[in-house]
């Protein structure tokens, strides 16, 4: 029987500065550690997806990984080109959107009967967020069961960072986020907005939640379903939506309280 295998003199100094790094950011305990696919975008948000294609290799879900991700009580690290980039939950905001890599190409025509026909490789999630400089990081998810901006869930056991990153960002700004509102103020996500009496986008004077069935995503938008069945979209889509996971979840307990 075989024990584990002891790590490098590399791997030990970069945990030591990963250990430390957390250490002086208030992080708490490391929970989880994943490889992962991440890089700095030097365009914003939304153009630096485009590059992601490049990282994809047909056949496979994401781009090999180059970088480590460490999952902490408060926080995360990322190492990556031999950079700590540290996120804190309470601060951040989480832009998801959906990449689609690069068809493989298909056998010639003069192609051997029976000659297998590469597949394209699934499309991923791709989260971008703010760290503690509030600057950009972005992060290579995996493949996604249904589409992700309307709320698909993601593939598997191997998207378990995913999933923690998004439970861990509700728990650490959904208190903050309520108690603004008993405050009687607006909070605010991006070009949408609710209260404990509304919601809405841009300047519009919104919609009361006594008159709201339900929001959920549709062909990349939120969408507001009014008491009536009348449908309608609430604000831009939704990858230009910052933290879209807790303004859902939000939106449903005001939703209830409206209701009641």
């Amino acid at each position: 029987m075989t024990g584990p295998v002891p790590r490098t003199r590399g791997e030990e100094l970069l945990l030591a500065r990963i250990s430390a790094a957390a250490g002086r950011a208030h992080l708490g305990r490391r929970l989880a550690t994943y490889p992962v696919t991440a890089y700095r975008p030097r365009t914003g948000p939304f153009r630096a997806v485009r590059r992601l294609p490049g990282l994809v290799r047909p056949g496979r879900p994401a781009g090999r990984p180059n970088a480590r991700l460490d999952l902490y009580e408060h926080g995360l690290t990322v190492a990556v080109k031999g950079r700590i980039h540290i996120v804190r939950y309470a601060t951040t905001s989480v832009f998801r959107h959906r990449a689609r890599p690069r068809r493989a190409p298909l056998a010639g025509p003069t192609a051997p009967a029976g000659t297998a026909v590469p597949c394209a490789a699934a499309p991923a999630v791709v989260h971008t967020l703010t760290d503690v400089e509030r600057k950009r990081l972005v992060l290579y998810g995996g493949p996604v069961d249904g589409d992700p901006e309307d709320g698909g869930p993601a593939d598997g056991g191997a998207r378990a960072w995913e999933r923690e990153l998004e439970r861990a960002v509700v728990r650490a700004q959904l208190p903050g986020a309520l108690a603004a509102l008993d405050r009687g103020e607006r909070v605010v996500f991006g070009d949408v907005w609710m209260t404990r009496e509304r919601v809405g986008s841009g300047a519009g004077c919104g919609t009361p939640w006594a008159q709201v069935q339900g929001i959920g995503g549709k062909d990349g938008f939120l969408v507001l379903t009014g008491v009536s069945g009348r449908q309608y979209r609430l604000g831009p889509v939704m990858p230009r939506i910052p933290n879209v996971f807790l303004f859902r979840t939000l939106a449903e307990h005001c939703r209830r309280e409206g209701a009641d």
